[in-house]
């Protein structure tokens, strides 16, 4: 044990003071280290390529949602709101996207508001485009696809002061922030799930990269299967058997055909998730999001669990409940506006 225990430490420290120094200095040596000498993003890179062979699969046999389609029309509607409005735009991915329409209406294999968003906005770009043998030969195509009783266009741009005038101030926003603590500490009730699915809705309004979601909320609202879930990461240790529902947020790659996305699913659920916790709040429960760092033996874990592809990949754990009223909440000082601002100029 003393000999492992020596070699060990000597291989670390070969690590921190040659390996790492000397890998680092350029891009094929650090693509060599991690190909050789250290498997750490092995996981990373064959869920990578693993999400790609899914969204060229899904172009052919598109399931619930099409990541092409919801990326496309959100680039239609950029295009529609520019300022000023070009004649003619989207010569580049017109056909592409009136093509994919067509293969998910003739399947009918995506759910329907995705398709009535789809239809409105390619009607609406239509109607106000300009004339190219390209655009009119996608016109011609998605004329083709139309039944009568697709003539609303009711979900499209629309003007900024269109909306509806808010009815919470920023002292009100700042106080339920400042609320929003990590509660660790619950006090048995169960979770209803239409509360849940309330706060889901809210965190389905949050950004996202051309509007593909790439995410879910696995959720497990049985004490016994939050415990056991929560157990597979080290970050709950002490406090994961207190928990009456704990939620998994599900990254998807198979929303992007570009290994250069691959982050973005961190991004958007991580935005999806703060709104979701803060819905929370406004219902009376309380919640913890726990950190989820890419260690094999969780990954695994958790991958038979929740029966992941290798496309999919945890984001995070949240806990969820109703606080126990006697329960501790660290203060968890937060940096001043002094030390997270940095203004730039050129």
């Amino acid at each position: 044990m003393r000999i492992a225990r020596y070699l060990k430490i000597q291989l670390l420290a070969l690590d921190r003071n040659f390996l790492v120094p000397l890998f680092s200095r350029y891009a094929w040596l650090a693509s060599l280290y991690y190909g050789v000498i250290s498997k750490k993003f092995g996981r990373e890179h064959k869920a990578v390529l693993s999400g790609r062979r899914h969204y060229y699969a899904s172009l052919r046999d598109p399931a619930d949602t099409s990541f092409l389609l919801r990326r496309n029309t959100h680039r239609l509607e950029k295009g529609l709101i520019m300022r000023p409005r070009r004649d003619v735009f989207a010569l580049a991915y017109i056909e592409e996207t009136v093509n994919q329409y067509a293969v998910c209406k003739e399947l009918n294999a995506v759910n329907e508001t995705e398709l009535q968003w789809v239809h409105d906005v390619l009607s609406d770009y239509f109607s106000c485009v300009g004339s190219s043998p390209v655009i009119e030969k996608a016109r011609e195509l998605f004329q083709q696809c139309q039944s009568e009783a697709e003539s609303y266009r009711s979900w499209v741009p629309y003007e900024s002061d269109a909306r509806a005038p808010l009815t919470t101030n920023f002292e009100a926003f700042f106080e339920l922030c400042r609320r929003r603590r990590s509660v660790r500490w619950y006090d048995g009730r169960a979770v209803p799930r239409d509360l849940l699915e309330q706060a889901v809705e809210a965190a389905a309004q949050a950004p996202s990269a051309c509007n593909r979601q790439p995410f879910r909320f696995s959720i497990f609202d049985h004490p016994e299967d939050a415990a056991r879930v929560g157990a597979i990461t080290n970050g709950t240790s002490g406090f994961s058997q207190n928990f009456p529902c704990l939620i998994v947020v599900v990254g998807d790659l198979s929303a992007y055909p570009y290994e250069r996305d691959r982050h973005l699913i961190y991004v958007d659920a991580s935005l999806a998730s703060m709104q979701f916790m803060l819905a929370l709040e406004t219902v009376g429960l309380s919640s913890c999001p726990i950190n989820w760092p890419d260690i094999e033996v969780m990954e695994q874990g958790m991958a038979e669990v929740l029966n992941l592809a290798v496309h999919e990949r945890p984001i995070m754990l949240i806990s969820v409940g109703y606080p126990d009223p006697k329960g501790s909440i660290p203060f968890s000082q937060k940096k001043s506006t002094a030390d997270m601002i940095r203004w730039e100029s050129l």
